[in-house]
């Protein structure tokens, strides 16, 4: 992996690393950042929702019963630990990759986020994607129920899974669309995908 950490991102999509190969095929997807980002938002809600749903009744049971600041305390670390986990949530996208990957932030949007163009399988294509919201997500969310954990970690975990809406389109796409031993790579905001076998590089 080559990380190159580059200026702000100001919302120009022509700005982001690009690559064609012939023949290849862009992932049926979203032709928009907006339209991705609302379809995921409403996802990842949806998400959040349902898996915090069994945290909150020991959440206020604690606070009523044994310590007043539990709830105030856990959630100031709930901020601070999510806050911290944005970077390196794309980071663990970026160890993904072989060949250059570009890091980028967004604050005007609150996000960061990577690009690279290198050719991977769908296979790796499918872990890059999920990496971190295994990780940041479903373990955490998993281990809270499993080890009586703070309850703070629950909902980490359940933030995290629900954040990672965007990525589970990509695995989705990539799962559907992309035949066997087909190769993905990504330019721009869009994916997709070519048979090595038959296909060229520009």
């Amino acid at each position: 992996m080559k990380l190159k950490f580059m200026r702000e991102f100001d919302g120009d999509l022509e700005k982001l690393p690009k690559r064609e190969v012939e023949g290849a095929v862009q992932f049926r997807e979203f032709d928009s950042m907006k339209k991705l980002a609302v379809v995921a938002n409403v996802l990842g809600g949806v998400l959040m929702i349902i898996l915090m749903i069994p945290l909150f009744n020991p959440l206020f049971t604690a606070a009523a019963h044994n310590d007043p600041f539990y709830f105030a305390r856990n959630m100031l670390i709930l901020v601070a630990v999510y806050l911290a986990s944005v970077p390196i949530h794309e980071l663990l996208h970026a160890s993904c990759f072989r060949e250059e990957v570009y890091f980028f932030t967004y604050l005007k949007k609150g996000m960061a986020f990577v690009v690279g163009t290198e050719s991977m399988s769908k296979a790796r294509f499918v872990f890059m994607s999920i990496l971190p919201n295994i990780v940041f997500g479903f373990i955490p969310y998993i281990a809270y129920f499993a080890f009586g954990l703070p309850v703070w970690f629950g909902f980490f975990g359940a933030i995290a899974i629900g954040s990672g809406a965007g990525d589970y389109i990509n695995i989705y796409n990539a799962l559907r669309q992309v035949p066997k031993g087909g190769l993905c790579y990504m330019s721009g905001m869009h994916s997709y995908w070519y048979m090595p076998d038959n296909l060229g590089k520009k």
